[in-house]
């Protein structure tokens, strides 16, 4: 299975480089389209192939997501409960895109900002439920914060097997880079749930594209927003090198 779950893990790298680029876009003023996995699908599936390339791509995103589903039972089995709970996250993580692109592959289309906005407000329908999506949102925020720490501590150096040299550095640059524009990403993302629930608005919840968006309400937010967009796709340069010569 380790072959195509490393295709997989190349094409969560071209996916994020997509992203980078809906980013830029949006920047730019562009209008229509999501900056998020959802618009970065839909752009595959709009080309001539488009569908076909998507099937392709769910069967190996598919066996990365069970390659962590099962490592992640194994570690807790082998009682390394902090590692098995991450590679048990990841696997959903990747199920969910998996379901994503089989959509998209079928046909179809998603809103993931209508559908966190329903789920969200289904959850703040009592205080119960508002403090889990104030909980869910300071939980997102730590793993953005891990993130930007990771990638600013060097720690995905762990991940990878490269001699020193200019391709280590052009990999740290894109590491550091990548780290951290994707962890500012989900810093926002953790936020908007957290005023969610404060606010007792769900509709101030919202994923990736719904913070790529609030980035712009910031000054100079325009340009904020190119800087994130090319760290996506320096992160996504980053596990295309990980995918081939690193750990999953």
């Amino acid at each position: 299975m380790e072959p195509l779950a490393r295709v997989g893990y190349a094409l969560s790298g071209l996916m994020h480089v997509l992203i980078g680029a809906l980013a830029v876009r949006l920047a730019a003023g562009a209008r229509g389209g999501t900056a998020d996995q959802g618009g970065a699908l839909a752009a595959v599936a709009g080309t001539p192939g488009g569908q076909g390339l998507l099937w392709a791509a769910s069967a190996a995103l598919a066996a990365l997501a069970l390659w962590h589903l099962v490592d992640g039972a194994l570690e807790l089995r082998w009682r390394q409960r902090g590692e098995g709970v991450k590679d048990l996250a990841k696997g959903v993580v990747y199920s969910a895109v998996v379901v994503t692109a089989v959509t998209y592959a079928a046909g179809g289309s998603t809103d993931a900002e209508d559908a966190s906005d329903d789920v969200t407000e289904q959850l703040m329908e009592d205080l119960l439920g508002t403090a889990a999506v104030a909980v869910a949102g300071l939980a997102v925020v730590g793993v953005g914060l891990y993130h930007v720490a990771k990638g600013v501590r060097l720690r995905f150096r762990e991940d990878l097997r490269l001699p020193e040299g200019p391709t280590r550095l052009g990999v740290d640059v894109a590491g550091v880079v990548g780290y951290a524009a994707k962890g500012l990403a989900l810093c926002v993302v953790g936020v908007l749930f957290v005023v969610a629930a404060v606010t007792n608005d769900p509709r101030e919840a919202g994923g990736l594209d719904a913070a790529l968006r609030a980035l712009l309400l910031l000054p100079a937010g325009s340009v904020l927003l190119v800087g994130v967009g090319a760290g996506f796709a320096a992160y996504g340069v980053y596990a295309v090198v990980r995918a081939r010569l690193g750990h999953l």
